[in-house]
């Protein structure tokens, strides 16, 4: 059984809560995330109250059976979440994570922890379904489809979305709480990534519509 978990405690499961919780950096718009350091701070109960309150739990920031249940329920038995699956992710060009500019190992883990940000997104978003228009991407994909050199996709951190019964300039705006450093609006679709979390050349806010 999953240890209760609260402000000032630290290690392994810590993080693997930081990463569940990512998605509940703030309840409005701010450049902000949750550190995935494994220690228990102000940041992480901040998140972890957020996300309590969302799902109609006691909002008191301790992790105890009852939270440890709704965020076990939002997990997948192969380690995806809930609303997503790791095909949605998949670089269109070879059907896999490899190709990129890291291994296929850490670009699942970076698909992984992207889809606990887009469980509180479509949380936010009145559980309206996400899609998911571009995720990893290949070397090679990102060249053909015309993406930046040093695109976030190729990483595994980035995703292109839409979401039901929302605008894009709204998915962008509830992008801005869920610890999203790179905000931009497409033609039918947002663009999210987590550039600041990751030393993969790109440490600049950028946030636009």
């Amino acid at each position: 059984m999953a240890r209760t978990l609260k402000r000032g405690d630290s290690g392994s499961d810590v993080r693997e809560l930081q990463i569940r919780v990512a998605g509940w950096a703030a309840n409005s718009p701010q450049q902000t995330y949750v550190g995935v350091d494994g220690s228990f701070g102000a940041q992480t109960e901040a998140a972890v109250k957020r996300f309590q309150a969302s799902y109609g739990l006691t909002a008191d920031g301790i992790v105890g059976p009852q939270t440890h249940s709704q965020l076990d329920w939002l997990e997948s038995s192969d380690g995806s979440t809930r609303h997503f699956s790791w095909g949605e992710f998949y670089c269109k060009g070879n059907g896999s994570f490899s190709g990129g500019k890291v291994g296929a190992t850490t670009v699942k883990e970076n698909v992984r922890r992207m889809m606990w940000k887009l469980e509180a997104l479509r949380r936010k978003a009145g559980n309206n379904p996400v899609t998911i228009n571009s995720g990893f991407r290949s070397i090679t994909h990102n060249s053909n489809v015309g993406g930046a050199s040093n695109s976030q996709h190729m990483y595994g951190i980035a995703s292109d979305i839409r979401v039901n019964n929302r605008t894009v300039t709204q998915v962008n705006n509830i992008a801005r709480t869920c610890g999203f450093s790179g905000i931009y609006n497409m033609t039918s679709a947002t663009h999210v990534d987590s550039r600041i979390e990751y030393n993969y050349g790109s440490q600049s806010w950028w946030w636009n519509y």
